[in-house]
């Protein structure tokens, strides 16, 4: 695997995301009217933010690959209800998926065996994480699994190329979300669907900052402005939105 993350630095990312109460906010001044694509750039009001907001939402701040041991976390399955997750998404054994944000490939690795005759696109824009991932690659021989080197504006994938976009506790951070959903559609094959799996904002017990969450309006709003077709929302899992796009 990549790189081992230490304890301390393990922490550091889980209080960034789990402290549910008392989010520290600045004195935001007066907000900048949306532009044409629907971004907004003024003081943050969430220091967890990047003082940038996309239809209203301030973008939160990426998790570094420093963190990459949080996303191999033991517990990981059972808190997400991964085994769920996987389930829901109905994969064929001839699709092609694109995990986007893969990280460490956490998905990419689970979702490999059940597209056997397709593929799984493991995109990220961070190097260390695609070496991380290369290495398992390599130990574990999955020889349908192909790294994807994206930008924050891209996820670099070809045209008509991909059934499923599997989107998990990423999106929120993406800086540019526009340009690389309306890349992201233009990758998908007619038909194609957009998994996007965010923790639920709605529901105060779920013990991740705000900034961290989204809603099922607001996850909407934005796939819905690069035209995207809302198909369905579903709420087995045990703290997340599995929302479902798809291409018209």
């Amino acid at each position: 695997m990549g790189r081992t993350v230490a304890p301390a630095v393990l922490l550091a990312f889980s209080v960034a995301c789990t402290q549910p109460v008392l989010e520290t906010r600045t004195t935001a001044s007066r907000a900048i009217l949306p532009d044409s694509l629907g971004y907004e750039v003024r003081p943050a009001q969430d220091p967890n933010g990047i003082g940038k907001y996309y239809q209203g939402r301030q973008i939160a701040h990426v998790m570094g690959h420093e963190g990459a041991g949080w996303l191999e976390r033991a517990d990981r399955g059972q808190e997400e209800g991964t085994d769920i997750l996987l389930r829901e998404l109905r994969l064929k054994p001839t699709d092609v998926v694109a995990d986007l944000g893969a990280g460490t490939g956490y998905f990419t690795f689970r979702i490999s065996p059940l597209v056997p005759r397709g593929k799984v696109l493991a995109v990220d824009i961070q190097p260390e994480m695609l070496e991380a991932l290369r290495q398992t690659k390599a130990r574990t021989n999955a020889a349908n699994v192909q790294p994807v080197l994206g930008t924050v504006q891209s996820p670099n994938l070809p045209a008509k190329s991909v059934d499923l976009v599997l989107i998990v506790d990423a999106y929120h951070e993406f800086d540019h979300p526009r340009e690389i959903m309306q890349a992201v559609r233009t990758a998908l094959r007619p038909g194609g669907r957009v998994a996007l799996v965010e923790y639920r904002a709605e529901d105060p017990n779920v013990a991740i900052k705000r900034i961290h969450k989204m809603s099922v309006a607001q996850a909407r709003k934005e796939m819905e402005a690069v035209g995207l077709e809302y198909v369905q929302t579903i709420e087995s899992l045990p703290q997340q939105h599995l929302l479902i796009f798809r291409k018209k």
